[in-house]
């Protein structure tokens, strides 16, 4: 009889997996990239070394060097909850405020030019990321479309670029280092307003 997970997920019979072992790994990967080196450059053997495994306990619960690198990045991001306290203001500012912690601020501005550089690089990295976070932009979609379902967003608002807009200056922000002139505690919220507001003024037309 085969082994279940928590989670009710099969699993072959045998000695469970330590998940320190993998937290170890991805953590040495992370190391890795922070350091200077490339997602091209990076080897499993290196990697192998790095966390004090052998290759065949990495190889044992990823198939490739890409989905390695990708949980090891999926991890920095944390678990996205989809916020629902009946305020679209309230969801949308929870939303920017978990995008914004991060366990270590410096180490994902030196990783995030990695990922970019191997997304153009590797179509294979990219569709993998591109899973990723796919999913934790559908939670900030349900958020915006049950902001316009609810009357508290217009109904003709571009999810998909108000969704952009929101999230795009808490990478610029985490990439580049907070602007001088911005109060990083209420950044979030900054953005959060002046989206809901709009930009244009009463000549606009």
């Amino acid at each position: 009889m085969s082994n279940t997970t928590d989670a009710g997920v099969s699993r072959p019979p045998g000695r469970p997996r330590d998940p320190g072992v993998a937290g170890a790994i991805t953590d040495a990967v992370l190391k890795m990239l922070a350091e200077g080196g490339s997602i091209e450059a990076l080897s499993i053997e290196a990697v192998a070394s790095r966390a004090g495994v052998g290759k065949a306990t990495i190889y044992r619960r990823w198939p490739g060097k890409e989905e390695l690198v990708m949980d090891a990045i999926a991890s920095l991001k944390g678990k996205l909850v989809e916020p629902d306290t009946g305020s679209v203001r309230e969801d949308l500012l929870q939303l920017l405020r978990s995008m914004a912690v991060s366990k270590d601020i410096d180490q994902d501005a030196r990783i995030v030019p990695c990922i970019a550089l191997e997304m153009r690089r590797n179509p294979k990295f990219r569709a993998l990321h591109e899973q990723v976070v796919e999913k934790r932009r559908e939670i900030s979609r349900s958020v915006l479309r049950r902001g316009v379902a609810t009357g508290q967003l217009r109904e003709d608002l571009d999810v998909d670029v108000a969704m952009s807009m929101l999230s795009s200056p808490m990478l610029m922000n985490k990439l580049y280092g907070p602007n001088p002139r911005i109060d990083g505690e209420t950044f979030a919220e900054r953005v959060v307003d002046t989206l809901l507001a709009g930009i244009s003024g009463p000549k606009a037309d």
